[in-house]
């Protein structure tokens, strides 16, 4: 793979660049304000993100124009959150021919409720062929800390799965392929909806026996969503989908998990994501999520759920207690 480039600045889009800087001489990384970009060079780490991940900026090209790094960049890993990629997209003006882009966003596009490989298709007017998605549980935090960690590549192109994820392979992160782009994509959606309620479950007081069968019945719905969007002979088990679904809902670095325990908390929703001062995912995917399945009406109650909390406004209390008469 020739030039690399990193598109965002946020704590993941930092952990792929750690990652890459492994294998590669030099990237180019987009960063949309300047004085990011000056705090960094000044720095040697990024001023926002994962302080404890340190770069050598000599070899980074930094630019806050876009255009200019896909001009220079053969291959760009998008990583940015998924309602800010129609934005920062919209400024693309350079042909993306002969382009591959690697999309690490665990999100769908908002307004146009499609999965980011789908959307890139259509604006661009891309072959699925020059895409690739990042999907399984890594969280940025233990990627700055080099701690052991498990990707799942996803394309319709074995090679550039191949190629992928070998960029991506170091001491510490382990990669594998799989064709399943759609299915990878809707899990990584979707794990971040299941990950709100477990948090919420928490502040709820309900125990661990019952987030054991919460995840149980979320990987189930995961299954059910994606084999009625696209049929496919998918190991749901494996740790592109399960692993994902365990690590967001369980771990102390989870942003949506935090979410979901501020909501259960009592907080309102723009309360939780004015305090976080970060993006949850989970947010977002549940509308979308839920706005894809009004045609297909997949059996999914804890997707339900968490849209009638985040969306109706109904009460948290309320709404746990008629859930958990419909899981098994």
């Amino acid at each position: 793979m020739s030039r690399v480039a990193i598109l965002g600045s946020g704590s993941w889009a930092t952990a792929l660049a750690k990652i890459v800087m492994t294998n590669e001489q030099e990237i180019n990384w987009y960063i949309r304000r300047p004085e990011a970009i000056e705090a960094f060079i000044k720095q040697g780490q990024n001023p926002g993100y994962l302080s404890n991940a340190h770069f050598d900026t000599s070899r980074i090209h930094f630019s806050s124009d876009i255009n200019e790094i896909v001009s220079a960049s053969d291959t760009m890993i998008l990583a940015i959150p998924s309602p800010y990629v129609k934005q920062t997209t919209n400024k693309i003006k350079r042909s993306l021919k002969n382009k591959t882009i690697i999309t690490a966003v665990k999100g769908m596009i908002p307004d146009e409720n499609m999965i980011v490989t789908d959307y890139l298709v259509q604006k661009f007017h891309m072959s699925p062929d020059q895409l690739a998605v990042i999907a399984g549980p890594c969280h940025a935090e233990e990627i700055a800390l080099e701690r052991l960690s498990y990707l799942t590549i996803g394309s319709t192109n074995r090679n550039k799965a191949q190629e992928v994820a070998k960029l991506l392979a170091t001491d510490y992160v382990k990669t594998c392929t799989s064709d399943d782009v759609i299915g990878l994509e809707y899990s990584s959606v979707m794990k971040n909806i299941y990950a709100i309620a477990a948090g919420m479950c928490q502040s709820l007081r309900y125990g661990d026996n019952f987030q054991s069968v919460l995840i149980a019945n979320a990987l189930q719905e995961i299954q059910r969503f994606a084999q009625a969007i696209h049929t496919a002979h998918r190991d749901i088990d494996a740790s592109g989908y399960l692993g994902d679904v365990l690590v967001t809902a369980y771990s102390k670095f989870s942003r949506n998990r935090q979410f979901g325990q501020m909501v259960g908390m009592g907080y309102s929703v723009k309360a939780a994501q004015l305090e976080m001062n970060m993006i949850a995912e989970g947010y977002y995917g549940t509308r979308c999520i839920h706005i894809a399945n009004q045609s297909m009406q997949v059996n999914l109650p804890i997707v339900d759920a968490m849209y009638a909390v985040l969306y109706e406004h109904q009460s948290p209390t309320i709404v746990i207690q008629e859930l958990t008469q419909k899981l098994q």
